[in-house]
């Protein structure tokens, strides 16, 4: 039976006790346990803008019993692991709910507590808002479906 995902604000307790080293490191980690997306959906139409390591977002849709429109699963990744991780942090803010659930969510001020942009460079945060546009407007596409 596989663990039960990691909610943010348990990311974030962990987070916020590391120092800087290792916050790097839960990062990485929080990245390799990703689940592996299929090289055949990593494309151009996949391909999220704006970042300057290449990231991947497909969405996929669960209808799950008794979910009015069904929930929403991301696959992703980055070739870079630092993103990769940082991909980890948005999805586990949005991960298997509702399109109207993600609406809802207010995915920036989720991950504010983290302080990427002191945390990292602003290459490795440039992409964040595209990505978290990119979830919003998919979720806003099955909700009007």
């Amino acid at each position: 039976m596989p663990d039960a995902p990691r909610t943010i604000a348990d990311i974030h307790d962990e987070y916020d006790f590391l120092d800087a080293d290792d916050r790097y490191r839960l990062l990485i980690e929080l990245g390799r346990a990703l689940e592996p997306m299929p090289e055949a959906l990593k494309t151009d139409a996949t391909l999220v803008r704006g970042c300057s390591a290449s990231v991947w977002v497909y969405p996929t849709r669960a209808d799950a019993v008794g979910s009015e429109g069904g929930a929403l699963h991301f696959l992703a990744d980055s070739n870079a692991a630092i993103t990769k991780g940082i991909i980890a942090l948005v999805l586990a803010t949005v991960q298997d709910r509702t399109p109207a659930d993600i609406l809802e969510t207010d995915i920036a001020r989720e991950l504010a507590p983290f302080d990427l942009g002191k945390q990292l460079s602003s290459n490795r945060t440039q992409g964040i808002p595209n990505m978290i546009a990119l979830i919003r407007e998919t979720a806003g596409r099955y909700t009007s479906a």
